[in-house]
């Protein structure tokens, strides 16, 4: 057998196989062959063959297509989503409620799909211009570990409709559920429309590499950048989700309660292992005690566990490398003056295994890099500030933007929220739009988008007919 070449609490890889491990227990979940790279040129050969009639058939046909697969998806709903929470972490509800959606909620979206991508007329005195939106043609999908089948839905399912085929590489952290659910919805489709790429970054990296037309990734913002200078090669096009460090805001005028408790959700959610969770929080000063007491007294009221327990809210971390980025955070954050409100000073009390103690600190500033570089992890970070001016200054201090929220009088909190650089922007909420909004990050945040009439059609090359107006 050959030696291995990666391996921690969760993930032993060799040349040839892939374990996948409960991150909660550390035991075997289950073990696939690793997807040789000399073997993805031969997989983008056949996924271009197979786009020709794939892409050749009208907007609703793939649409009926898709739609066909949803009683199998919704059947093995369950089964999948907890073969999730088993893979990654996260409480049962919540892979099977992931998965769930990933099932049902197909029809839906491929009818928005359908309706943005439909040809549109454009005319002036001369011309009449007919706008269509054709498929690219082979799309790579890179999607992470923890929403390993939200990712993968929002990335695959328009590039399909869209009559695009797609190579999907799946995080080697949860390759087991992105199986499971291509393989539920290749029952539906013509071969080789959706294809499977089982491994770690080599692979991820000869996909990149390969003649494809589109690379759809999510993922932190290093490897974006690296993907987005592979790109310029060939000129591929790139949609890119990347980290974050969102800032919450605090007015002197906020419901206290109502902040507190969407900060704890917000924090700690999934672990904190969410793109958009609430990184940094800037309150105003004279409230800025008693919002510090109330975050923690609804951070020390969750519960820690296995995802599969009941009752479990916060399960662990996805691995022991991703934890000991958040411990080293924290543990610098507190030499350098941070104050430990509640959970993890370091190593010494940073809990067993892949669990993390909640943590909120307090006092810190921005010459920690806490407050600086993404953490991914149960930690709310508490910054008081005299004034508006000041937290929006402090929220912007950063090179990341993918979301931000403002809590306070609804006009006052959204003339502050007009000042943040973020893509998207919450008022006393989370930051997620009205439908048909896209899922947008700004600066290094993010290239391209998701979602929404304008995101579903970056998955397609855009043209334009014109033709003389009879008489013109």
């Amino acid at each position: 057998m050959p030696s291995k070449t990666t391996t921690d609490a969760t993930l032993a890889i060799t040349a040839e196989t892939l374990v996948s491990m409960d991150p909660a227990s550390g035991n075997p979940v289950g073990e696939l062959l690793v997807t040789p790279v000399d073997h993805i040129p031969q997989m983008v050969r056949d996924a271009r063959i197979a786009q020709r009639s794939w892409g050749a058939m009208t907007l609703e046909q793939r649409a009926e297509i898709l739609k066909s697969a949803v009683p199998r998806l919704a059947e093995e709903a369950t089964q999948i989503g907890e073969l999730l929470t088993r893979e990654m972490g996260k409480p049962r509800p919540q892979g099977v409620g992931e998965a769930t959606y990933c099932a049902n909620g197909i029809a839906e979206e491929v009818d928005a799909i359908v309706d943005a991508l439909r040809p549109e007329t454009l005319e002036d005195e001369r011309l009449r211009t007919t706008l269509r939106f054709d498929p690219h043609g082979v799309v790579a999908a890179i999607t992470p570990w923890n929403f390993p089948l939200l990712m993968v839905f929002q990335s695959v399912i328009p590039a399909l409709v869209a009559g695009n085929t797609v190579i999907l590489k799946p995080s080697e952290e949860t390759p087991l559920v992105a199986r499971e659910w291509v393989a539920v919805l290749n029952e539906a489709l013509p071969p080789n429309v959706l294809q499977l790429v089982i491994g770690d970054e080599r692979q991820g990296k000869a996909l990149v590499e390969a003649p494809i037309d589109l690379v759809v990734f999510t993922g932190s913002r290093e490897a974006g950048k690296h993907i987005l200078r592979e790109a310029s090669g060939g000129l591929k096009r790139v949609i890119l989700e990347l980290g974050g460090k969102d800032p919450m805001i605090v007015l002197a005028d906020a419901d206290l309660d109502a902040a507190a408790a969407f900060a704890a959700r917000n924090s700690f959610r999934n672990t904190g292992q969410v793109c958009v969770s609430t990184e940094r929080i800037y309150v105003e000063e004279g409230i800025a005690e008693d919002f510090t007491e109330k975050l923690a007294e609804k951070a020390a009221a969750m519960r820690i566990g296995s995802g599969m327990d009941s009752g479990v809210e916060i399960g662990p971390m996805i691995n022991r490398g991703q934890k000991d980025h958040v411990v080293r955070q924290v543990e610098s954050a507190v030499r350098s003056g941070a104050r430990v409100i509640m959970g993890c000073h370091g190593p010494d009390d940073a809990g067993e295994g892949n669990f993390l103690p909640l943590t909120v600190l307090a006092d810190v500033d921005h010459d920690m890099e806490i407050m600086r570089e993404e953490t991914f992890g149960p930690v709310a970070c508490v910054m008081s500030v005299r004034s508006d001016d000041e937290a929006v200054r402090l929220a912007n201090d950063t090179r990341f933007g993918l979301a931000a929220c403002v809590w306070g009088d609804p006009d006052h909190a959204e003339e502050v929220a007009a000042k943040l650089t973020a893509g998207m922007i919450g008022v006393n909420q989370g930051c997620g739009g009205a439908d048909g909004s896209p899922w947008v990050g700004a600066m290094e945040s993010g290239y391209g988008w998701h979602g929404g009439r304008y995101g579903h059609r970056q998955f397609c090359q855009v043209r334009t007919i014109s033709r003389a107006k009879q008489g013109g």
